[in-house]
């Protein structure tokens, strides 16, 4: 008898958005998911489609409208926070405040959900730590101060925290937004080795559409009208892809795997 797959994330028939004492505002309805480990997944849609929505969903930041979420075959909602950060770690693009944090401290924060009400770290943590440095060689960095840090090796050091946080899942949200080309790549291509090389489930919300589309496993689509997940190679065949962005000005090219610019 053939056993069930166990899907790392597992969604059904979500919906989310906000409420307010007013109303209830639906960003987008009838959301499944199944998930399972090892994958880069770039989630992409127009912007305002609702993708930061679903990512603060599904990292328990906000609360879904309708449906269920399952992480590891646990409803998302009996989770605690502690428990919770042991398996999702997010990303976001933030602006560190104003400190004299070092890059190392940053990266050692990562530990949090392990470490006793002090913060002391073991000979483990340590271990960790300095590995978390290693796969996303920022060794150069550990000393530096965070406020010396351009945005790209910002970038890095925050994906460092998220592997000292130790979990199967790391959620981004637009982590490239504010980098340039080469850094853009260095961060796409350090994902996908996070992915196939250490098993980790890699969630990326992204405008980097093209690049998405050489490197991601699995692809989420947020359309207008419906949500669609699958194989990068899948949802190209079928043209699910070109309903990202139904254009005169743009058409999608499935033999360059891009959207290009259509002549006039």
């Amino acid at each position: 008898m053939k056993l069930a797959t166990k899907h790392i994330i597992k969604v059904e028939n979500l919906s989310i958005g906000y409420t307010s004492k007013k109303e209830v505002k639906t960003i987008a309805s009838n959301i499944n998911i199944e998930l399972n480990t090892g994958n880069l997944v770039c989630l992409l849609g127009k912007n305002g489609i609702g993708k930061s929505t679903l990512l603060r969903t599904l990292t328990k930041v906000q609360p879904s409208l309708k449906g269920e979420i399952f992480i590891n075959s646990t409803k998302l909602e009996t989770y605690n926070f502690t428990d919770f950060s042991k398996i999702v770690s997010l990303v976001l693009t933030e602006q560190l405040p104003d400190s004299s944090l070092t890059v190392f401290e940053l990266v050692a924060l990562g530990r949090q959900p392990y470490t006793n009400w002090i913060g002391y770290l073991t000979t483990e943590d340590l271990l960790i730590i300095q590995a978390a440095f290693e796969k996303t060689n920022t060794e150069h960095l550990m000393n530096s101060k965070c406020f010396e840090l351009s945005d790209g090796q910002l970038q890095k050091i925050l994906i460092a925290r998220a592997l000292a946080q130790n979990t199967p899942i790391i959620v981004l949200d637009e982590p490239t937004a504010h980098l340039d080309l080469h850094h853009t790549i260095n961060t796409f291509s350090l994902l996908k080795n996070l992915a196939s090389e250490f098993n980790k489930t890699i969630i990326v919300s992204t405008h980097e559409i093209n690049l998405a589309l050489q490197l991601a496993d699995e692809l989420w689509l947020m359309t207008p009208e419906k949500f669609i997940t699958g194989s990068t190679d899948k949802l190209i065949s079928n043209n699910a892809v070109n309903k990202l962005f139904a254009s005169d000005l743009i058409s999608f090219n499935k033999t360059l795997k891009q959207f290009t610019i259509n002549n006039s």
